[in-house]
């Protein structure tokens, strides 16, 4: 049987997009094509499976491919597609071309069969994707497809493979790619594993194209403080959507250095995009012309509820995306402004730790210097009173990184993190874990880099007494 592996662009509910996708991509040279599961439910469509017309429309998209009676059988998802009708099977099980094809959602070892399809929308995370191939070890020959899209925060990046009976990889597709490939069980392959740091830019980037593409945006806008995670940012949507749709906003205030401004020009420049200067000094003192000053949180917040007023009018007068820049770090420790710095429509950073900034930026500079190495170099900052440091505040990020990923991404035991760092420091942060949770179920949209992540994977109660 000759088989023809599709990992295709799907988008929720969008079906005349969906319906052109897939019909565009068959072929009259195979005996059975294999597309990724297209339902709405699938392709994250949430509670929009409970709107009927919704569900109809969805009949009618299989339906409509049904009626092209294309010669070759099509499997999109569970549902097969052959001699102008659609097919369901209660058990998982078709006969195509004499051979006994199982599909399932998930993997099991003791299916029966000639030709195993794994057929589920995974969505990435991050130094996962091996241990996943790895983890399938089939009796017959398989195959696992997975669309290319993205559902809100899930980014459901392709890197559909298949092996052979002997457990042999024949076939690898790309990340955030699409790609159609007749597989050839015969034929091993090596396993390519692109570094975590590229998969991440691909995915990052691929996001903000594609959120973009979905809400009607062509421009976005963003803070350039000097800071890494703004400068780490900025790549990361010039390289999506092109420097000329990129905006930064340079906010100095009476506290910043004269360094950011450097910076961020210099960065501004390596990439090619145009930057906008305005100071919130003038607004500040406005402000506080009648009013006592403290040098307290509320001043410091003051700065950042200033800075998201500038960034929110340019992003509405010139219908531009807000990026929001924080970090994974800031958010488990509740290290940023609400209605300030956490502003935003998106964040693509969102879902990685500091060092893993520091990581990602590092190797975009790997060839070249793009990130000022200034940049790189300083010590953190959110520059909201003289000589501030985001250490002042909060451990080590070496640290305070390694005991979020323990306790949130690996599920690691207080008890158990207690053995490797001061207990004093280990319950602070997962107190703040704890404590912050209000500020990020107010939080933007974000892209889910990892398992285990705020925008989802991690659901704590705002309100509880045991931390």
């Amino acid at each position: 049987m000759k088989i023809l592996l599709v990992q295709t662009r799907l988008k929720t509910a969008d079906f005349i997009f969906n319906l052109k996708n897939i019909v565009d991509k068959v072929t009259e040279d195979a005996d059975l094509i294999v597309f990724p599961c297209s339902d709405i439910e699938n392709l994250g469509g949430k509670d929009l499976i409970l709107d009927e017309n919704c569900r109809n429309a969805q009949i009618e998209f299989y339906n409509q491919i049904a009626s092209k009676n294309f010669k070759p059988a099509l499997l999109i998802g569970d549902i097969l597609i052959r001699n102008g009708a659609v097919e369901l099977s209660q058990d998982g099980y078709f006969d195509i071309c004499g051979q006994k094809v199982f599909v399932s959602d998930t993997f099991m070892e003791d299916a029966a069969c000639d030709l195993y399809i794994l057929a589920h929308n995974r969505y990435f995370a991050m130094n996962t994707y091996r241990d996943f191939v790895e983890s399938i070890e089939p009796k017959s020959d398989f195959i696992y497809v997975n669309a290319v899209g993205m559902a809100d925060e899930n980014i459901y990046a392709g890197g559909s493979f298949a092996k052979n009976c002997k457990n042999e990889l024949v076939f690898q597709a790309p990340v955030c790619e699409e790609c159609v490939s007749l597989i050839d069980f015969s034929a091993s392959v090596d396993f390519n594993d692109e570094p975590m740091e590229e998969q991440v830019l691909k995915v990052t980037t691929f996001a903000l194209k594609e959120y973009c593409e979905n809400t009607g945006f062509n421009k976005v806008v963003l803070g350039l403080s000097g800071g890494i995670d703004s400068a780490l940012t900025a790549v990361l949507a010039v390289r999506a959507i092109g420097a000329e749709n990129v905006l930064g906003i340079l906010m100095p205030s009476m506290f910043s250095s004269e360094g950011s401004i450097k910076d961020s020009l210099e960065l501004a420049k390596n990439l090619g995009m145009k930057t906008v200067k305005e100071p919130i000094t003038p607004l500040f003192n406005a402000f506080m012309q009648d009013r006592q000053r403290l040098h307290d949180l509320a001043e410091e917040n003051l700065q950042a509820r200033l800075r998201a007023l500038i960034l929110m009018f340019y992003s509405n007068r010139e219908n531009r995306l807000l990026l929001s820049t924080g970090n994974k770090s800031e958010s488990a420790m509740g290290f940023g402004t609400l209605y300030g710095d956490l502003a935003g429509g998106l964040n693509l950073i969102c879902d990685l730790t500091k060092t893993n900034v520091y990581k990602l930026s590092n190797y975009l500079n790997k060839d070249k210097e793009v990130i000022p190495q200034a940049i790189i170099d300083k010590a953190p900052s959110a520059e909201l009173h003289p000589g501030q440091k985001d250490q002042d505040r909060l451990p080590e990020y070496a640290i305070l990184d390694d005991i979020i990923e323990m306790y949130i991404e690996q599920n690691i035991s207080v008890e158990q993190i207690y053995k490797k760092y001061d207990k004093k420091i280990v319950d602070e942060v997962v107190r703040k874990i704890y404590r912050m949770q209000f500020k990020r179920y107010q939080g933007c949209l974000g892209v889910r880099l990892t398992e285990h992540s705020f925008c989802n994977g991690v659901n704590l109660p705002v309100m509880q007494k045991f931390y």
